[in-house]
Formats: structure tokens, C-alpha cells, sequence
């Protein structure tokens, strides 16, 4: 093996189905940490023209997804933090008689759906240089009720934090991208 070549982390849980249903708490990243969705202002995310269509992807991923049920989010400028619900056939029964698949997606066909639908829609409009997000994501497998409640909190929280944030390119040297 190469000296300089660094092993890539492994993030997802082995051996772990990621069509199961449950909560999963997601942080997608822009690549470099460009901070393309906007700013942070007294406490609250003034969202860009790519952040605006971020939003809408976002929005819109369960009219693709039979499967996904959207929970709190939040557009930073540089990441996006959320809440993905897979439901399956037990319970909580899916659609019927629409146009969709009814194919359970897993989450890591749905990050990639929202990656790939954002990405181009922002790239249709971007003016300056092109929009791309990060290779991979952090995702954690929400555990139980009380863990679900503290992540929400996380989330609608966030943009109050953000100056303490260590995505925030202010203070940790870099040159804003806004």
C-alpha cells in the first residue's frame, strides 16, 4: 500500500439494512465547504438562490421516494442537517394507486436522489462556478424516541450555533464563498 494513500472511513453501520424502516439523522456537506446556500443572520439562515432550490429538492423528495417521510431539516450555508423516516409495509402501509414505484429505497438511494436532483437544478442556475456536494454523508441511526427529540432540537437550534460551528469558514480562517 501506498504511504500517502489514506484509508476512506467507513461511516455506515456493517451489515446494517438501510431500507429498514426507522429514523436517520443526515449531515450532506458542500465540497470544500463552500458556503453556497446563504448566510446566517442574527441567528436565523438567509437562504441564497441555491439554497432556495436545496429546499425545494429536499421538499420534493417524497413525491419520488414512496418510502420517505421528511422530518426537521436545516439549511446551513455550507451542509444541510435532516431527518429521513423509511416506512415500510407493516404500519404505516404505502401509497397505492399513484404513479410511483412502490420500491422501498434505502437511505443511500435517497441521499443520492436529492444530491443528484439538487446538484443539477443548481448548476442550471448557477452564474459563478458549479455547485457540487461532498462524496459521501454522516448518517446515524436514531435509536429511540428521547435520541429523536434531542436531534430535532440540534436541528431547529443550528443557525443559533453558528458561530461556533466548526463548518463556519469565519472562524476557522477560510474566505467566505456567499
Amino acid at each position: 500500500m501506498d504511504a500517502g494513500y489514506e484509508r476512506k472511513k467507513k461511516q455506515r453501520l456493517l451489515g446494517f439494512d438501510y431500507s429498514t424502516p426507522g429514523a436517520y439523522f443526515v449531515t450532506i456537506c458542500v465540497q470544500g465547504m463552500e458556503c453556497r446556500f446563504g448566510e446566517v443572520v442574527d441567528g436565523s439562515m438567509a437562504l441564497s438562490e441555491d439554497g432556495v432550490t436545496a429546499q425545494h429538492c429536499w421538499l420534493d423528495l417524497p413525491n419520488h421516494y414512496v418510502n420517505c417521510r421528511l422530518d426537521e431539516f436545516v439549511i446551513m450555508p455550507n451542509h444541510v442537517h435532516c431527518i429521513i423516516h423509511i416506512v415500510g409495509n407493516g404500519f404505516k402501509p404505502l401509497p397505492t394507486g399513484d404513479n410511483r414505484s412502490a420500491k422501498n429505497h434505502g437511505l443511500p438511494e435517497i441521499i443520492r436522489g436529492f444530491k443528484t436532483f439538487s446538484s443539477r437544478r443548481i448548476n442550471e442556475i448557477a452564474t459563478e462556478h458549479s455547485f457540487r456536494w461532498q462524496k459521501s454523508y454522516y448518517e446515524r441511526v436514531v435509536r429511540d424516541e428521547n435520541e429523536l427529540h434531542i436531534i430535532r432540537q440540534y436541528i431547529n437550534n443550528n443557525s443559533l450555533s453558528w458561530e461556533l460551528d466548526k463548518n463556519n469558514s469565519d472562524i476557522n480562517g477560510n474566505e467566505l464563498f456567499v
